[in-house]
């Protein structure tokens, strides 16, 4: 069997990892904690558990009957390779919720809304890594972001919004409120899986003294850097200069330390800044759960 075959035997056991344990912690989430207390979360798993609520039609099926549009979307927006792996992910997490029955651990509203949001959180993150997805949110936002040129954010906050004014009407305020508190748990969640504590930021550093900051980044901070060249623009006359221009990628970690070592070496440095979410190669460390 040569290297290419075990990559992506390697690849593929990863991402059904990721899946499986995804699955797990969202149906533990769902039946130890949302369910037992009539807590809802946003996107298409807090409509299915909605629905639950009004209709008492069984969560397991109404995840598999609500994903099936959000399933199409996917391969449309997406691909079919992604469109196969979350019919996989969500038949999966239909059965663990039909299989298992996990224990109820707490009544305690605060406790639920934190820990049904972490769990669930975590396990609609841990699909994502996974190249799936266990809620369609994400792919109704990117399918009509592609179609209408909206943002993805904007379309995930209206959904929200509207599933919580149902709450509300249909369940009662406190409800509402509670779900909301455990959406907003569960996307931090989701958001710290997925990115990870070290999430990247992209510097770019234009300074009269480059080499010196280019030995710094080099040899304190340990991180390899891109030099180019670059002509500015100033003034109403239109004077221009040429410079090198340092970009380098290191963790928010990193940050308060790199501006430490360049005020020492150039307190004029004009320093940009902008967050990343992965990369691939180089010199930057990875994380744990990259795949």
């Amino acid at each position: 069997m040569d290297g290419l075959n075990l990559m992506s035997i390697n690849i593929y056991l990863k991402d059904a990892f990721f899946i499986a344990a995804g699955i797990f912690s969202a149906a533990f989430g769902l039946e130890s904690f949302l369910l037992p207390n009539r807590f809802i979360d946003g996107g298409v798993t807090g409509i299915s558990l909605l629905i639950t609520e009004i209709t008492q039609i069984p969560l397991w099926l109404l995840i598999i009957i609500v994903n099936v549009p959000f399933i199409f979307m996917a391969y449309k927006a997406i691909g079919r390779q992604f469109a196969i792996k979350a019919i996989i992910a969500i038949l999966g997490l239909a059965l663990v919720l039909v299989a298992i029955d996990f224990p109820e651990v707490t009544q305690d509203k605060l406790l639920v809304a934190v820990f049904g949001g972490f769990f669930l959180g975590a396990g609609i993150g841990l699909s994502i890594r996974g190249g799936s997805v266990l809620d369609g949110t994400e792919v109704l936002a990117i399918f009509l972001s592609r179609k209408w040129g909206v943002k993805i954010g904007d379309v995930i906050i209206l959904v929200n919004v509207v599933i919580f004014m149902a709450a509300a009407y249909l369940l009662s305020i406190e409800a509402a409120l509670y779900s909301m508190l455990t959406y907003l748990a569960a996307s931090k969640t989701l958001d710290f899986v997925v990115e990870g504590i070290e999430e990247y930021t992209g510097v770019t550093i234009i300074s009269d003294k480059s080499e010196e900051i280019r030995e710094m980044i080099i040899g304190k901070m340990g991180r390899g850097l891109t030099i180019y060249q670059a002509k500015g623009g100033y003034g109403k006359n239109g004077g221009h200069n040429e410079y090198d221009v340092i970009y380098t990628v290191i963790t928010r970690l990193e940050i308060r330390k790199l501006h430490i070592e360049i005020e020492k070496l150039d307190k004029k440095a004009f320093v940009v800044m902008n967050s990343i979410n992965d990369t691939k190669g180089g010199m930057v460390k990875k994380r744990f759960l990259n795949t």
